[in-house]
């Protein structure tokens, strides 16, 4: 007989995912790519103070962490960094270039020796710092983008391509790295060389715009003493995103662009025949037009959707709402799709002859590093395999939904019921409901397991994660609806859900959260503020003060986002305040949970203290927990921790709930 079903209020039901476990499982690997045949990529070390490691796959399939702590590989370029490292076999040998986080210098490093660095340290603001690098082995350089800090403010910055030699001469020697581009653009992606070395090519693009909204695609000559030349835009522009480029064996230009209002791929199909002929702006032909996305927003340099493969071939990350691995073919324009259980790639791809590594997760599986033969189109897991940490009868089972929100518009959720293969809540009780925003906002919820999510369903709590207006993954139309509405379509798409789902007899009305970080932080803390929806919020490293943000107080990569999130400041600076929680914290009357990193540089912990400082003296419960040590987005194990079980203990309070096991969290007033 199988164990006895009992019946337990939602909230209560015991559950063997705690929050050590929920932490341990954080993050996912990233950056894969081939050295020689082997395939490497990086991993998050949750429990060694959040550092990411990286990791080689041996010809006999096992794996191997070849960096120690406390190397911790990882870019800062525009924060958010990119493509960390790249290799190559040198005499029968890998050699392997990484950014270590802790200096952002670039290291050279040989498995059984120690890194050396490449580059410099720069004593000026945030330093010289690298992403996106290819190792040209035959020119004894590192090509990459260099982002130099020019002044302590945070807009004191500059960003080009540069040469770094590989024999370490530039490591003390800031004279020793060489320019390859001028600054004329403010953000570039690394360079992609065509096969015969001839040409160069990447992405650049200028404030106000981000790269989801306008970038254009450069292409350069390159000369025999391996300088640019002839540097000229040939697709793209201030209305087109173009997310990636690359260049096909044959030396087709190929890229993914949104100018019908999908990201779809395209080709070249003028070859340039010698370095200084190139192509002139043309439109490129489409290779597959669907309305679907293969591509999305490149919130990290060197994400990559798409890489061709050797005759012709490419490998494509593809799909509309969650993404799934297929081999597209140019001549007939089809895609075969990878068979497997995976239901989301993320934007990481290698290939090597027909070998192609990727990135995969689905519902019941976390992400896994996925190797995918094709020519066969056999698919299997050949890293950081997943293995159920409980019983699977444990994990969430969610549903993909359209509902129907102001104006009659679509908005997607993935909704999570609370299940527990051993309880079941009294039949004339409803559930709770945590109403999750996700961050970005330029971004989207994957529909992968989570045992943070995970952690709240198996405790009888359900979790709905909304694609609100503005996320990706539905087309530029779908995008641009935030346009100049950041704070209203957003907050009004999450209250759509979570109401639509008490009218339908899902949620319980009077036990509805809201819960956000970092731009889903400043939707959570924006619902409270100007709806009555929710109960009450958990708001992570949030922005609350538009002002600010707008005038200095972020880094240079969004410093001028909200131009076309929230309008022209120098237009409608009213429209700035009004919109601002930390403007109108006396309408927030319900119990809120502060969660901040006092590292982070991109919503800075200044915008919590004035904000709480505003709150003051209006007997509203809450907690304010900073964590030394984290910057944007938790990283290390123990603050995972303590922010689940807070959050945890404030739906309790709230909520009636009697979670087992769980610490109280103190709330003020």
């Amino acid at each position: 007989m199988g164990d006895e079903v009992r019946t337990l209020a939602y909230g209560s039901w015991p559950s063997p995912i705690d929050a050590a476990l929920a932490a341990a499982h954080d993050g996912h690997p990233e950056y894969v790519g081939f050295v020689g045949d082997e395939a490497w990529w990086t991993e998050p070390r949750p429990t060694e103070g959040g550092r990411r490691t990286l990791v080689r796959r041996g010809a006999d399939g096992t794996e191997e962490s070849v960096l120690p702590a406390p190397w911790n590989v990882r870019s800062r370029v525009v924060e958010y960094g990119g493509q960390p490292w790249a290799g190559a076999v040198v005499e029968g040998e890998p050699l392997v270039v990484f950014v270590h986080y802790a200096d952002q210098r670039l290291y050279g490093f040989r498995p059984g020796g120690v890194p050396r660095p490449l580059t410099p340290v720069s004593p000026v603001g945030g330093g010289l710092r690298w992403a996106d690098p290819q190792v040209l082995v035959d020119r004894g350089e590192v090509w990459c983008v260099l982002e130099e800090f020019t002044g302590d403010g945070a807009v004191d910055v500059r960003r080009v391509l540069a040469a770094v030699p590989l024999d370490g001469s530039a490591a003390q020697d800031r004279d020793g790295v060489r320019e390859l581009t001028d600054e004329r653009q403010r953000f570039v992606t690394g360079p992609r060389i065509s096969p015969d070395g001839r040409r160069a090519a990447w992405l650049a693009w200028d404030h106000p715009s981000m790269p989801w909204d306008g970038t254009e695609l450069v292409v350069a000559g390159i000369g025999g003493d391996g300088t640019f030349r002839g540097a000229r835009t040939v697709a793209g522009g201030p209305e087109e995103s173009i997310a990636q480029v690359e260049w096909s064996t044959d030396g087709r230009l190929l890229y993914t662009a949104d100018r019908t209002g999908w990201w779809n791929l395209y080709a070249e199909d003028r070859v340039p025949s010698a370095e200084d002929d190139l192509p002139n702006r043309e439109d490129g032909v489409p290779l597959c037009p669907r309305e679907e996305e293969f591509g999305g927003p490149l919130w990290k340099l060197g994400h990559r959707w798409f890489a061709p493969l050797e005759g012709g071939r490419i490998a494509v990350v593809h799909g509309r709402g969650a993404t799934t691995l297929g081999i597209l073919d140019p001549e007939t324009a089809e895609v075969v799709d990878a068979a497997g259980p995976w239901t989301e790639f993320a934007p990481t791809l290698a290939v090597r002859g027909e070998r192609v590594v990727a990135v995969g997760a689905s519902p019941r599986s976390a992400y896994e590093v996925v190797e995918l033969d094709a020519r066969t189109g056999h698919a299997r897991v050949i890293g950081a395999a997943h293995d159920d940490a409980v019983d699977p009868a444990y994990h969430p089972e969610p549903q993909i939904r359209t509902f129907t929100g102001p104006a009659g518009r679509d908005v997607h959720a993935h909704i999570y019921p609370p299940h527990n293969p051993g309880c079941v809540a009294p039949g004339d009780e409803l559930p709770p409901y945590v109403v999750r925003a996700h961050g970005g906002p330029t971004d989207r919820a994957p529909l992968v397991l989570d045992l943070e999510i995970a952690y709240f369903t198996s405790r009888g709590i359900g979790v709905a994660e909304v694609d609100y207006g503005g996320s990706t993954g539905y087309g530029r139309e779908y995008r641009d609806r935030l346009r100049e509405q950041w704070g209203v379509v957003d907050v009004e798409d999450c209250a759509a859900v979570g109401l639509a789902l008490a009218d339908e007899g899902t949620a319980d009305r009077d036990r509805l959260a809201v819960r956000g970080g970092s731009a889903g932080g400043w939707t959570a803390a924006a619902s409270l503020a100007t709806t009555d929806v929710y109960a009450c919020g958990t708001i992570l490293y949030p922005v609350l003060d538009l002002v600010s943000w707008a005038t200095g107080e972020t880094h240079d990569f969004e410093s001028q986002y909200l131009e076309s999130l929230v309008g022209p400041y120098a237009e409608v600076p009213a429209r700035y305040a009004e919109r601002s929680p930390i403007e109108h914290a006396d309408r927030i009357t319900v119990p809120f949970l502060l969660l901040q990193g006092l590292d982070d540089v991109i919503c800075p912990p200044a915008q919590c203290e004035r904000f709480l400082a505003r709150m003051e003296g209006q007997r509203v419960p809450h907690a304010y927990i900073a964590f030394e040590g984290e910057g944007h987005g938790f990283r290390r194990a123990e603050t995972t921790v303590r922010a689940l079980e807070s959050e945890l203990s404030l739906y309790a309070q709230v909520f009636g709930l009697n979670p087992p096991g769980v610490p109280t969290l103190e709330l003020a007033k």
